[in-house]
């Protein structure tokens, strides 16, 4: 399993959206087109390989990610937890390592299920209160969104398809193989299946170990 977040300045994401639906026109794809890592083939490779490389280049959009190897290996019943309830807490883990009390943000995730709202708001309150942002301050909000109306999230799911996909460690989908090269390139062999150095800012990944 893995979770991911793109992020950057809000006076960006209108620019970056633009940019996101003139590639969808200029390979021919309607600008309301839901970018996402389960439609990549060989047919529209040409423009994931294009919007990856505007994650790349684009100074401006950073990821962080967290990545789950087994999941067979969880044991929630010792933690006296439901899986949703640790889903979320690996929101936070891979999430509260973005903030600083001197920035202002707004978060938008990715709608798992209908029941997401309480958990969500639950979200907003465990990540703030972790910066003693009591009043929501500093995270101004935590809110879901359908990601067929985002191009950030869209991005976001991409990148998150490639980490999923590179740590089970598939290449049969060569469409697919392809998009992973072009980030291993840009960004280290390694880069996608362990854990970063806590300096790097472009591309930031947890990989996420059960004791």
């Amino acid at each position: 399993m893995a979770w991911g977040a793109v992020y950057c300045p809000i006076h960006k994401t209108q620019a970056i959206s633009k940019s996101v639906r003139v590639l969808k026109t200029r390979h021919g794809l309607a600008t309301n087109f839901e970018a996402k890592w389960t439609k990549i083939s060989p047919s529209k490779l040409d423009f994931y390989l294009e919007l990856t490389n505007l994650f790349l280049t684009n100074e401006e959009l950073q990821f962080r990610g967290l990545v789950v190897p087994n999941k067979k290996l969880l044991d929630h019943e010792r933690f006296e937890q439901s899986h949703d309830d640790w889903y979320y807490k690996m929101y936070f883990t891979m999430l509260s390592k973005i903030f600083s009390t001197k920035n202002r943000y707004r978060v938008y995730l990715d709608i798992k299920d209908t029941c997401g709202g309480p958990r969500t708001r639950k979200l907003h309150k465990v990540l703030a209160n972790n910066l003693h942002d009591f009043k929501h301050q500093c995270i101004e909000r935590v809110e879901q969104l359908r990601s067929h109306e985002s191009e950030l999230l869209q991005v976001t799911d991409l990148l998150v398809g490639a980490l999923t996909y590179a740590n089970r460690d598939f290449s049969n989908n060569t469409a697919k193989a392809s998009i992973i090269k072009q980030l291993q390139e840009k960004l280290g062999e390694n880069a996608l299946c362990k854990t970063s150095f806590w300096t790097a800012a472009k591309f930031n990944i947890l990989v996420w170990q059960v004791t």
